[in-house]
């Protein structure tokens, strides 16, 4: 048996992790040179790098990552701190910030947040202090990290995706604000005297930041401006709060704050037996894969969720390299899109 083929089989039974010195010995190479090798040097000959990477195959090698990740300074990982994966705009922006990391070489380590505290926040920073991660982004209504007395690791970068923040973080968000505008200003372009708002719970930034747009378009036009009724974004809250709009014979047009309760007022409608888009017209916001399907198919503002990911963790790696020194948050910009649920009033 090879002199090397015998070491690795002594570390096996002894139970041990095969190490450098049994590559190396495998190899007929120094450790140095396997050293090379593992983290990827140009200055290994190619017949030399061939054999070194036959005889970790062969001998089963994993080079210590931690250890490498020590001596070079940095981890090669992003955490993600996400309040909730039942929305389907957290859940995108998860997958966008997983693809690109994974295009960067960065893997990613998730940490969900099981209820908004602060408690809870600090909890998973605290975490994620722990698991070594270069930068963490956070997809989670920022006041909640203004809210509690964070103590971040020292030099720990984080991005979040929420514009309403101040310089302390890399903010990447959509145009939250315009999308809201844009809606409201189609449905009074198509000459509605008013729109209603379904409004997401009251304690969300988000939802507080679309009916603050949705209000001020409305004072701007001259328009009268209806009390919003809230929901808490699922489709069944929309149905509820849809009864009472369903229910007013003034109203004619309403932008609900996102897709899935606008499905809930579309059903409220239906059984007050008030046509849409001939009765009322409804716009939606986040434009979910099902949009096109609703009856009537959904206007909706479409949010590219893709788009965000990707830009979130473009600007944790530039602020890692020192690179993002821009306080300015980066909005992605939204989109109407026009589908069958929006008409003239009487239309």
């Amino acid at each position: 048996m090879a002199e090397g083929a015998g070491a690795a089989t002594d570390s096996r039974r002894r139970g041990g992790r095969i190490s450098m010195a049994d590559v190396a010995r495998r190899a007929g190479v120094s450790s140095q040179t396997v050293s090379r090798v593992s983290n990827g040097s140009p200055n290994v000959v190619p017949e030399t790098r061939k054999r070194v990477l036959a005889a970790m195959r062969e001998l089963g090698y994993r080079p210590n990552s931690a250890a490498r990740a020590l001596k070079r300074g940095e981890f090669r990982t992003l955490g993600v701190i996400v309040f909730t994966l039942s929305t389907t705009g957290n859940v995108r922006t998860l997958e966008a910030i997983a693809t690109s990391a994974a295009d960067e070489g960065y893997a990613i380590t998730l940490i969900p947040v099981a209820a908004p505290t602060q408690d809870e926040v600090m909890g998973a920073f605290t975490r994620l202090g722990e698991l070594a991660v270069d930068a963490v982004v956070v997809i989670m209504e920022v006041h909640l990290l203004d809210a509690a007395d964070l103590r971040l690791p020292p030099g720990l970068q984080v991005v979040v995706a929420d514009s309403e923040v101040d310089d302390r973080y890399g903010v990447v968000d959509t145009d939250q604000i315009g999308g809201a505008r844009d809606a409201t200003e189609h449905l009074l372009g198509l000459g509605h005297r008013t729109v209603h708002h379904l409004a997401g719970p009251v304690e969300s930034f988000f939802a507080e930041r679309r009916a603050r747009a949705w209000r001020e378009t409305l004072r701007e036009r001259g328009c009268p401006v209806p009390e919003p009724v809230h929901g808490d974004w699922s489709a069944e809250s929309g149905y509820r709060a849809g009864r009472e709009l369903a229910a007013d014979p003034d109203c004619t047009a309403v932008f609900a704050a996102n897709d899935q309760m606008a499905l809930g007022l579309l059903r409220a409608l239906h059984e007050r037996g008030r046509a849409v888009p001939g009765d009322v017209s409804v716009v939606g916001f986040d434009d979910i894969a099902e949009a096109g399907s609703f009856l009537p198919p959904l206007t909706t503002i479409r949010q590219d969720f893709a788009e965000v990911g990707r830009q979130l963790v473009a600007k944790a790696l530039s602020r890692l390299r020192g690179e993002d020194e821009d306080p300015a948050a980066t909005l992605v910009p939204t989109e109407l899109v026009v589908r069958a649920s929006t008409a003239p009033p009487g239309g």
